[in-house]
Formats: structure tokens, sequence, C-alpha cells
């Protein structure tokens, strides 16, 4: 019997999946009794230091959870589980945390990485455990803006270290407590194994000679990501479709490509990195326990262990019965459900136009709301932007390139002009300034979509990826206008960009995911 301690924040559902797909029986904690009762302890945390200790502390959980880690007990604690074993973080000045663990929690220096690191890494391994057995230098997945480093005083927790821009703490282990920074449940096969050593290991401790640490310097993933537009057909069922210049339509049909469960599936057991649900019907009248997507999430969960990212809808609504939801209720909803990340489109234009005007965060915005509870990491902005050529960049006051392919008229000169309501309306805002501006309310990574590229299959916009990118700090997914595996090398070695989407060229079997990594391979690209 495993138990999950459960705070009440983030995506708990693919811990629990995890466990219950390797044969374990999963007991939640409902009360402080049940933590003292409890034979193996798995603390998996998302969102803020501070939100988790005040969290802990409100629900009477810290002194039954470190009597359990000063017993020996066999802990397994993920991502926050593992930062709020340290004594503090830089995130949550003045609050206190477990104090298990000497040292602080700090925050990634900015740089030439991106800041949250988001995707595959790997480890090397500091000391023998049964953890790692079978553990075949395969990546892990990563999410995170904090990060302990390796000190004297906490040389005997060091596990495993692990590099972006430095070497820091990637996992600790003493005796039965250990701790890990990366997702288990998010990292494929190679998290299952590790979760599966926790389980069937009566006891972790191992008596021998630390592990010879080894010189090699690990090194983050270019990341492949499988997107599913998922809409209702004219017959009421849920499809995955794909359009062309944001056109789903057909001969007057939706385009069907597969159901999304499925789909979702299939990509996983091909080797996508991270899959992205985007609801492209509003699904408004639905109360939010009855969504069609949640459902979708859930089933997804159940079977699939690479991070997932839901968007479309991520707003406050009235269902038809008349009850109020807030954006914050319907991310928290999705999170429940299995999403890992929320994407935001539509309602982040809004949101930095109102910004922009007042020059002033309201802190009640979709993106502040959930950044806060969440962090930053489970805030992905969604851009759909087009081209607008002039002649001149003194036409206009937006943010413009010269660019290598001119306009219809000859124009030198281009802007990206952002949209809403999946494309259909131009707003006075260009790619430049919502990307900047969502990131300073809270915005952990951008999905930079291009309507002139979209099913072109004629490579991906650098020139807009590369615009972007030399604006924020947080990473970026390229995506639209992917059509072979060299779109894809094309993308990471002419930008900076993190990860590259594709959803047509995979539905479509015209591109196998497998045959993107090879090319990356032979393009010295790193890939898992």
């Amino acid at each position: 019997m495993i138990t999950l301690l459960d705070y009440g924040a983030g995506n708990v559902r693919s811990v629990r999946n995890a466990i219950k797909k390797l044969g374990a029986e999963v007991q939640d904690v409902t009360c402080a009794a049940d933590i003292i009762k409890a034979e193996k302890l798995v603390f998996p945390g998302v969102g803020s230091f501070g939100h988790a200790m005040e969290r802990l502390q409100r629900l009477g959980y810290i002194e039954p959870l470190l009597a359990h880690i000063h017993a020996d007990k066999p802990f397994l604690g993920i991502c926050l589980g593992l930062q709020t074993l340290f004594d503090s973080s830089d995130e949550s000045l003045g609050v206190k945390g477990l104090g298990v663990v000497p040292g602080n929690v700090g925050r990634f220096p900015e740089g030439e990485l991106s800041v949250p690191q988001i995707g595959w890494n790997g480890v090397n391994l500091h000391q023998d455990s049964p953890l790692f057995r079978g553990h075949t230098d395969e990546k892990l997945y990563f999410v995170h803006s904090f990060r302990a480093t390796a000190n004297k005083a906490n040389k005997e927790w060091l596990l495993t270290t692990t590099n972006y821009g430095e070497e820091f703490i990637s996992g600790v282990q003493r005796g039965n407590v250990c701790a890990f920074q990366f997702h288990p449940e998010k990292s494929g096969k190679a998290g299952l194994n590790l979760f599966a050593n926790f389980l069937e290991n009566q006891s972790l401790t191992v008596i021998g000679k630390a592990v010879t640490k080894t010189s090699v310097e690990t090194a983050i993933a270019r990341r492949i990501v499988a997107c599913l537009d998922v809409r209702a057909n004219d017959n009421g069922d849920l499809v995955v479709t794909k359009g062309d210049q944001y056109d789903v339509r057909e001969e007057g049909e939706v385009r069907n490509l597969g159901k999304p469960v499925e789909l979702a599936k299939r990509y996983y057991e091909e080797g996508a990195d991270e899959i992205t649900f985007l609801n492209i019907t509003g699904f408004r009248d639905f109360p939010m326990e009855d969504q069609p997507m949640i459902e979708v999430l859930r089933r997804t969960s159940e079977n699939v262990f690479v991070p997932l990212c839901i968007g479309g809808g991520i707003r406050e609504f009235t269902d038809a019965n008349g009850k109020e939801y807030t954006a914050l209720d319907v991310a928290t909803e999705y999170f429940r459900s299995g999403a890992d990340k929320i994407s935001i489109g539509s309602d982040a234009v809004y949101t930095v136009e109102e910004f922009l005007e007042t020059g002033q965060k309201s802190g009640k915005s979709s993106i502040e709301q959930i950044s806060k509870v969440y962090g930053a990491q489970a805030v992905v902005i969604s851009v759909d932007p087009r081209r607008v050529y002039v002649n001149s960049p003194d036409e206009t006051s937006h943010t413009t390139i010269k660019t290598v392919t001119p306009g219809p008229n000859g124009e030198e000169y281009c802007w990206y002009q952002c949209t809403v309501r999946g494309g259909r309306e131009g707003r006075d805002i260009d790619a430049v300034q919502l990307a900047s501006c969502s990131q300073g309310l809270g915005a952990g990574e951008i999905l930079l979509n291009c309507i002139d590229k979209d099913g072109t299959n004629s490579g991906f916009d650098l020139e807009l990826i590369n615009l972007v990118k030399s604006h924020v700090s947080i990473p970026v997914i390229a995506s639209s206008g992917a059509g072979c595996p060299g779109d894809f090398s094309e993308v990471f070695k002419g930008t900076k960009a993190e990860a590259a989407l594709a959803a047509g060229i995979f539905h479509r079997r015209e591109v196998p995911i497998a045959k993107v990594k090879e090319q990356m391979r032979l393009d010295k690209i790193e890939t898992r």
C-alpha cells in the first residue's frame, strides 16, 4: 500500500496512475493520522515553496511528516517534495522549509539558458541506490525555476546531480528517505522504472562505497511536441482535426484525423516528449465537471507518462446553469484531471492589452492567478500571429524586422500582429509585446504559432522565433510549418527554441516522430 500526500495543488493524478500502472494500491492522505500510519509515503508537489509550506502547516501535516522521515520510513518526494526538505527557498523569503536537508533553494541565475528549465535532462549518480537499478542513462523530465546546490553540510544526502548552466542537486537520499527534482511520473519508462524500484524494495539502504561520479556533463534535450487540435464534429463527437491556416473544414465537413485519447497514446509510444491538447470548441454550456476535455485528460493520463498540456477556454465563464467559474477554477480542474501545463490564448491577449493600457498588474488575470498557485512553469502562452508588411519601420509603432521574404508588393519589413478567436480577429498588439508582457505577468513558456506558415509544410518561421526569443528569457516552443524531419533540425540549428511542435504531419503519418529524432541525432542535436 502506497500513501500519497496530496495537499491540494497540481497534477497528482499522474503520480497515482503511475503507481497503479505498476500494480500497487494507492491511499490518499486525508488527515495527519494517515501519514503516521503510512508504510511508504509519496509526496509530489508543484507551485510555490511558500504556498506548499502554508498548506502543510494549515492541514497539520508537518509534524507527522517529519516523524515519518526521522523514523527512516520509506519516503519519496517529487519536485517541490524535494525542495521543501531543505531549510529555505529564495522563492518564499522568510518561510521555513522542513529542515531535513541542510541548505537553501535558490533560483537559476539569468544567463544564456532559459528559466524555467523545462525538458528532458540526464543525471550523474553519486551513490549506489536500488532506485537506479536498471537505469541506463535515460533522460528524465524536469520543470523548475529553483534548485538546490551541493555543499559540505548536505554531502551525505547527495544522490544525483544534473547540469543546467551549473551543477545542481537533482536527487537526494539517506537511508529510506529519497526525493527527486525531476518528475518520474512524467519521465516515460525510465521514470516508471524508478517508481518500480521504490515500490519493490523493502529497504533502500545500501552498505558500500560511494559511486565514482562521472565527469560527463548532462545536457538538456530539444523537445518534440505532438499537438492535437480537439473539437466536436457536426455529429457532436470529439475528434482530432487540423486546419490549413486555421480552417479545419474540408468539403464542408470537419477533418477527422482520429480520436484524441488513442492518438495521444500512439504518440507517447512513438517517443513524443510532450503532448498538447488544444480545445478549439468552446464547450461553454457545460458544467465544469462535465467538460469533455476533462474526460480526455483523465483517460490519457492512465497510459501516457510524459507531460500533458491543455489549451483553449482557459478563462472565466458562466455555464448554462448560471454557475460562474474563474480561470483558476478551470485550470485547477484540468490539473486535477491530468494536465501539467495550461495554455492560454485569446485571454492572454486581452490581459496584455489591459496591462499596456494601465501599466499595472491587476493580480486578477488568468496568467497571474494560475502562476501564483501553480508556478510559472505551469502557464504557457499560445501566440497566434500573422505577418503585416510595411515599407518602412516608420509606418508602425510595432516591433518590425527586415525580412528575407518580401511582402506581396515588395515590402521589405513586417511586424507580427497577434490574433484572437482562432485567428479570425487581429488586434493592435504584436508578438513581442504579448510574449514579453506575459513573461512579466508570470508565464513560464511561449507556444509560438504562425498563421502564415500553418499547414504549408514549408518549415518554421525562423525570423519570428528569433525575434521573440531575443525579447524573453523563458522557453519557446516553435510551431507551424513543419513538413519534413529536416525542418526540425533547421529550427533547432537556426534558433534557440527549446522545443518544436507539429500536428498534421504526425496525424497523417507523413513524418514519424522516430524519423524526426533520427535526423536530429544525425545533425548532432541533443534529443531524448
